[in-house]
């Protein structure tokens, strides 16, 4: 009896522990569950009334400390509508200079890079052999004209004796045929001693025209034939840029075109940053390339201090048109959502608006604003990722007690333009609104909506 008795006793010792271990694990996943349910609730409760994203945040409608931001005033400005593009730079004329006549190189009288006029000396030719031809013809034709004037002489002789009835018809006719044999020879030593005198000529070699040298293509000492090149010389001043536009900007060019009205055409560096030099549109093509959309153009600049070089890679800005008393206001302050571009207006209240707007013509960092906006009212140009519509906001002030923000009002170059925004428009502007048909090669800062 003792031996059954103390069984169930040691069972229920050994379960104790693993009951107690369930309602242990038990207790803790039901005070996982309510933290977790209360967490949700809260989270939910602060995203209803928080800030950007469902999180409570500062500048939120429902209350909080107010959002810094920058901002700007739009303003009624000229604004300019810029065409950019790639360009090369080509020189008005190129000179292979070379010899006309064969013999040996004397001299070299230029000095590599120099800058020549017209008509200065570059080469000199063995020049004997020339001169003593052209002794020769000279020489010849003297003796041709002796005997022109012989001749002459005799048949005025003739003649008179013909009237006398003292010599016969036959031996006048005889002697006027010689004279003109001997003026038909006289002609012709006429042009042998012209073309030894052009060919000795040729032995100094002369520059055809006003420019810069090249390198030297022959040493003196060596024995050249006609057309053996000597150098190069490349005109510098003007100088051209040869670049290409979108087809869609050639209706109002050719109406500035047409009107008489100088383009202004600006010519970069590479990077875009520095300005080389400023001229006026030449010419155009005489058709569009149809596998670019683009036309060929061409810009003439007075080059005076040779800051551009021939084949020359330049970026190219043509202002087209200047529009006056446009709405504009900073790039910055333009955003995109779903409806398309819209900015944040900031009220009397410090509070933020959320307005639809159009965008117009971009130069550099600037924007024209076609409807939505106008000029007086303040725009959020930084800061804007934490505000929704509502949010309160504050504008720091800079020492000098302005807005932290400002506007360029001057023509920027192209490398201002990067990262910007697309819209419809004429080409593919880098920091513009538009972007072309094709946009290869040049663009045209211009257009609002959806882009290409």
């Amino acid at each position: 009896m003792s031996a059954a008795t103390s069984k169930p006793s040691i069972d229920r010792r050994r379960r104790w522990p693993i009951v107690l271990t369930i309602l242990v694990v038990a207790g803790v996943l039901a005070w996982g569950g309510h933290r977790l349910a209360t967490g949700t609730a809260a989270q939910q409760q602060a995203g209803r009334f928080g800030g950007f994203r469902g999180h409570a945040g500062p500048g939120g409608p429902g209350g909080g400390p107010a959002t810094p931001v920058g901002a700007a005033n739009a303003t009624a400005g000229d604004i300019h509508v810029v065409i950019n593009g790639l360009g090369t730079v080509l020189p008005l004329r190129t000179v292979t200079v070379s010899a006309q006549v064969a013999g040996q190189l004397q001299t070299v009288d230029f000095k590599e890079g120099q800058h020549v006029d017209k008509g200065a000396v570059l080469a000199q030719i063995d020049p004997r052999s020339y001169q003593a031809a052209l002794a020769q013809a000279q020489g010849n034709l003297a003796r041709d004209q002796a005997q022109l004037a012989n001749a002459r002489v005799d048949l005025a002789r003739y003649q008179t004796l013909f009237k006398q009835d003292s010599i016969a018809k036959q031996q006048l006719d005889t002697q006027a045929a010689l004279v003109r044999q001997l003026e038909g020879a006289v002609q012709a030593d006429q042009g042998s001693v012209a073309v030894a005198q052009v060919n000795f000529g040729y032995t100094r070699i002369l520059a055809p025209d006003a420019g810069r040298v090249g390198l030297r293509q022959v040493d003196p000492g060596n024995n050249i034939g006609n057309g053996s090149a000597i150098a190069s010389i490349t005109q510098m001043q003007p100088m051209d840029v040869l670049f290409t536009i979108p087809e869609d900007s050639l209706p109002a060019l050719r109406e500035k075109l047409r009107a008489g009205t100088a383009l202004p055409v600006v010519a970069y560096d590479r990077s875009g940053k520095t300005q080389l030099a400023t001229g006026t549109l030449a010419s155009l093509d005489n058709q569009i390339d149809t596998s670019t959309g683009t036309i060929k153009v061409k810009a003439r600049f007075a080059n005076a201090d040779e800051a551009l070089f021939p084949n020359q890679f330049v970026n190219v800005r043509l202002m087209l048109d200047t529009l006056a008393d446009a709405t504009v206001i900073p790039a910055s302050a333009i955003q995109r959502g779903s409806d398309g571009l819209f900015v944040y207006v900031i009220g009397a209240d410090d509070t933020v608006a959320v307005r639809t707007v159009t965008a117009g013509v971009t130069e550099g960092d600037r924007v024209q604003i076609l409807t939505g906006l106008k000029p007086g009212e303040r725009v959020v140009t930084d800061g804007t990722d934490r505000l929704r519509d509502g949010s309160r906001v504050s504008v720091p002030t800079l020492k000098g007690g302005g807005a932290a923000s400002s506007l360029i009002d001057t023509l920027p170059s192209p490398a201002s333009d990067a990262g910007g925004w697309k819209g419809r428009g004429q080409g593919s502007h880098r920091g513009g609104w538009s972007s072309g048909r094709r946009g290869h090669g040049s663009t045209a800062s211009s257009g609002s909506g959806d882009g290409g």
